[in-house]
């Protein structure tokens, strides 16, 4: 089983185009494991054999967490690009968080803060090293690694969700909380 594969059509069923693949998603993301087996089934014979033991062993295989199961439900867990923010639970956030950007969107950033533009959330890691590793995924410049403060913006109001190994959203970072490294 190529999980990658497997784990990017998920993404794209989950996150992106739902009704492509006859999906209703909840207000948290979810959908019921045999409605996602059974369009990914029909959608294309190379999933034709797709078990909900495929989709535990994706989920078990990857070391970045996109996707969760639960008591016969599944989504993806962030980069959400539908319509309508799905809900998360407010958490309190490390003194200090990481956003990998570029050079060109550096003067913008420091000017308006950090916006999600066309994902639901801003999204934020907790070191360095997977700041530059998110950014590197999806941008082929030379990337800047920004600090943001962001206990310090917690307290003031500003709202973070903790997600999964060592990310972080929040709804914008304003630029008082932005730190050049």
């Amino acid at each position: 089983m190529d999980y990658l594969k497997l784990s990017r059509i998920v993404s794209h069923a989950l996150r992106h185009d739902p009704s492509l693949y006859d999906l209703e998603l909840d207000n948290e993301g979810w959908v019921d494991v045999d409605e996602l087996l059974f369009s990914l089934r029909n959608k294309s014979p190379e999933w034709s054999s797709l078990s909900k033991e495929d989709l535990v062993g994706m989920i078990a295989s990857s070391n970045k967490k996109r996707h969760q199961i639960e008591q016969g439900k599944i989504r993806a867990l962030y980069g959400h690009s539908l319509e309508g923010k799905l809900r998360k639970v407010e958490s309190s956030p490390p003194e200090f968080l990481f956003h990998g950007t570029t050079y060109d969107k550096l003067t913008n950033i420091l000017d308006k803060g950090i916006l999600p533009m066309k994902r639901q959330y801003v999204h934020l890691s907790q070191n360095v090293d997977d700041a530059v590793g998110v950014a590197s995924r999806r941008i082929s410049k030379k990337i800047k690694v920004l600090q943001i403060e962001s206990q310090k913006a917690h307290k003031e109001g500003i709202k973070f969700y903790k997600e999964n190994e060592g990310i972080w959203l929040s709804d914008a970072v304003p630029p008082q909380y932005i730190i050049e490294t």
